[in-house]
């Protein structure tokens, strides 16, 4: 088949939907699909794109991102014109975004089915809500009304499509997953302990996205109280900015925990690993989380985890693999407490449980299952025809 993904931003520091746009390809790819990307350059890393052997990437310039979202692009409205004919199936990724919205005009006018996938984003959360009504009312509704599929990486997010009038018949719950191929042999535990003066301490770890939204005031807050029990704990903050960095900051430095606090940056590869493997305990603390891709990493590592309650990975945290609690400072405090004090898990017992979970949630495996809906929407198309 020739695909078509389609996303605003593709980049690591777009976050999971950008991750899955690039999963899914490299997967699909490899079982013989032609693969193209359309996208915008709005923060895009060169090398990103180069991690995509056999997968077409189109980055249409934008002249304008207010709030830092990718708005004005028109390269890929002429080339959705120009080429949307020629795939068999779209899939859009994200939901309120302005590529939707052209790919759509195209795809309605060339009868190319597609599948949108809106990762977390059918929400209404914070400053963006009147953004996303206006959107909902002017083309959103039409853009939904119009897919063949919708995807929901969990339960919740099904409900979601439920309620803004999406059929239950159209709805597909396939999670995010991991490249098996990365986690196969795990690197030795120490590398990134040894490289940031952390021997002999309690490692605390967030890796994601620094977003209000990622509940990182309470994991300050709950890491201040938990100095005062366990001084040798630090608390190590990766990932991008996302517009909550300079504030994050503030609020460490007046918790006066600036010393134990280490931010690193972005981390990808075999860093994030290393980095992952030498955790004692990974937390996502997230107000709103639609699955959890760095939460299902820890886990496939044999890394504890702590994830609140409103984290849509969170039904699949059992037995040893962590905790799951509300989304409260003082519970957070005692997750931690708990975790640091526990003895390590059972290294025999912690490959089973990875195998189990490379097995259920690798890319290899979900892409097939991807591609079978595209195959059953491709046939319907085929079928209905006249004669």
């Amino acid at each position: 088949m020739k695909i078509l993904q389609v996303i605003d931003m593709f980049s690591p520091s777009a976050g999971g939907s950008a991750d899955v746009a690039s999963r899914l390809s490299q997967a699909l790819s490899r079982r013989g699909h032609e693969v193209t990307i359309f996208t915008s350059n709005y923060r895009l890393e060169q090398g990103y794109t180069k991690t995509l052997p056999g997968v077409k990437v189109y980055a249409a310039h934008n002249y304008l991102s207010p709030g830092g979202k990718p708005l004005l692009m028109p390269g890929i409205l002429t080339t959705s014109k120009r080429e949307l004919r020629d795939f068999d199936i779209i899939h859009l990724h994200n939901y309120p975004t302005i590529p939707n919205i052209m790919v759509h005009r195209y795809a309605r006018q060339y009868h190319i089915p597609y599948v949108l996938q809106a990762h977390g984003s059918l929400a209404t959360y914070f400053q963006k809500g009147t953004l996303k009504r206006v959107y909902d009312r002017l083309r959103g509704q039409e853009i939904l009304k119009d897919a063949a599929k919708v995807i929901a990486v969990a339960p919740a997010e099904a409900e979601t499509y439920r309620s803004m009038g999406v059929a239950g018949d159209k709805i597909e719950i396939i999670p995010n997953g991991v490249d098996a191929s990365e986690f196969e042999s795990l690197p030795p535990r120490g590398e990134f302990r040894k490289k940031h003066g952390l021997q002999n301490q309690k490692v605390i770890f967030y890796l994601g996205r620094i977003h209000a939204t990622k509940g990182l005031h309470l994991l300050a807050g709950a890491f201040a109280a938990l100095l005062r029990e366990k001084g040798d704990a630090r608390l190590i903050i990766a990932g991008p900015d996302d517009g909550y960095l300079t504030e994050l900051k503030k609020l460490i430095k007046r918790l006066q925990i600036e010393e134990k606090t280490l931010f690193t940056g972005p981390l990808y590869g075999q860093d994030k690993i290393q980095a992952i493997v030498d955790a004692d305990v990974f937390v996502m603390p997230s107000a709103y989380e639609i699955f959890g891709i760095a939460v299902l990493e820890a886990c496939v590592c044999g890394t504890p985890v702590i994830v609140t309650d409103r984290c849509g990975i969170a039904p699949e945290i059992t037995g040893d693999m962590g905790q799951v609690i509300g989304y409260d400072e003082s519970a957070l405090q005692g997750a931690l407490l708990k975790a640091l004090a526990a003895p390590p898990p059972d290294e025999a017992s912690k490959e089973k449980g990875r195998q189990a979970l490379l097995a259920r949630f690798s890319w290899q495996k979900l892409a097939v299952e991807i591609e079978n809906i595209y195959r059953g929407i491709v046939a319907g198309k085929e079928s209905r025809k006249p004669a």
